[in-house]
């Protein structure tokens, strides 16, 4: 049961990160690269009419994560808490952003909720991808210095960063120069993804300078790519272990590298939807390959003292887990049904489609 939870959980949150992914994509692009007031209305529209549907993803794996691994949520809500608040109000000031823009037509009341809906959108990202290099590098369970554990084995806590800024010390902060690329990955990938979105869903006078954009930037994904490779094995020179000795998890890194390299002939490729597929696909790849990495751990530690955090030494007792199945798969379901409706319903461009008026 343990691995079945594991799987599901997993699949909710690269859902989560593939849907909202592309509308904190969308809030990069409108910082930077929308001028004119069409297209920041128009973009702003791609993003909105979706948003709220999309979290429902979060809350649904932050639900699961509760249920199925109860001693991993205590020990993660506890030790990344400065963080987390970071991401809740992030995740605040963006929704309002896109949902106050058009209640008042003043240009500077505009610009205000422009800039909290691009900047959060930014931020959201690079810390999301912070997180992942936390779980990918490993955390000081039990808060380890000079031998001496300040929490039980299972427990942490991180500050924001460490005066080393570094992944190799005692005591690693949530920011290091290891998570930063992380999130640098994470900025660029979602970047990438919002600009497939806004080609996608809009007709942004931009769309065709988005491919040009996109093009650049897969390069500097795949430099960020290898470079993150190689630092890895001075973080933890046994990632790759998992790969070698379960040949079959290779599929996980071929899925994203299918998806990079597609990238590459963005500006060949004619239907739009096909170059949303290859970034998903980078989105997808790039967790999933880094959960094959670890499994069964879901958060190493970083020293020998305590024993990391695996599906099977936080997970919930077996009745537990075997009684939510049943609820489980009917939430799902209707969650399915929830996104194919929506689908059916904001099909084909937004440009005309009315929001927040």
């Amino acid at each position: 049961m343990e691995v079945f939870w594991y799987i599901i959980i997993s699949v909710v949150f690269a859902i989560f990160f593939i849907l909202d992914g592309y509308n904190f994509g969308t809030g990069i692009i409108h910082l930077f690269l929308a001028k004119t007031e069409k297209d920041k209305e128009v973009i702003t529209k791609s993003a909105g009419l979706f948003w709220d549907f999309n979290e429902v993803w979060l809350v649904a794996g932050g639900g699961l994560l509760f249920m199925a691994f109860p001693t991993f949520y205590a020990s993660v809500f506890s030790g990344f808490y400065l963080p987390l608040i970071i991401v809740l109000w992030l995740i605040i000031f963006r929704a309002i952003g896109l949902e106050f823009r058009s209640q008042f037509n003043f240009q500077m009341w505009k610009d205000i909720w422009d800039k909290s809906f691009g900047v959060s959108s930014l931020l959201l990202a690079l810390f999301f991808g912070i997180a992942l290099g936390n779980v990918v590098r490993g955390v000081n369970l039990g808060a380890i210095e000079n031998g001496v554990a300040a929490f039980e084995g299972h427990y942490f806590f991180l500050p924001l960063w460490d005066s080393s800024f570094s992944p190799l010390s005692e005591t690693p902060g949530v920011i290091d120069w290891f998570t930063i690329i992380i999130g640098l990955i994470s900025v660029v990938t979602l970047e990438i993804h919002g600009a497939n979105w806004i080609i996608l869903k809009t007709n942004s006078s931009i769309n065709n300078q988005l491919k040009s954009v996109i093009f650049k930037l897969t390069i500097l994904l795949f430099a960020l790519t290898v470079i993150s490779l190689l630092v890895w094995q001075i973080v933890n020179p046994n990632s790759l272990d998992n790969f070698i000795d379960k040949p079959y998890l290779i599929v996980f890194p071929v899925i994203y590298f299918t998806g990079l390299f597609g990238l590459f002939f963005i500006k060949k490729i004619k239907k739009d939807i096909h170059c949303f597929i290859l970034s998903t696909l980078v989105i997808l790849g790039g967790i999933t390959s880094s959960l094959a990495s670890l499994f069964p751990v879901i958060l190493p530690s970083t020293h020998n003292q305590n024993e990391s955090l695996t599906i099977y030494n936080t997970a919930a007792p077996e009745y537990g887990l075997s009684v939510a199945l049943g609820w489980g798969i009917i939430g799902l379901i209707l969650v399915a049904v929830y996104l194919i409706t929506q689908n059916k319903l904001m099909s084909g461009k937004v440009d005309k489609m009315d929001y927040g008026h």
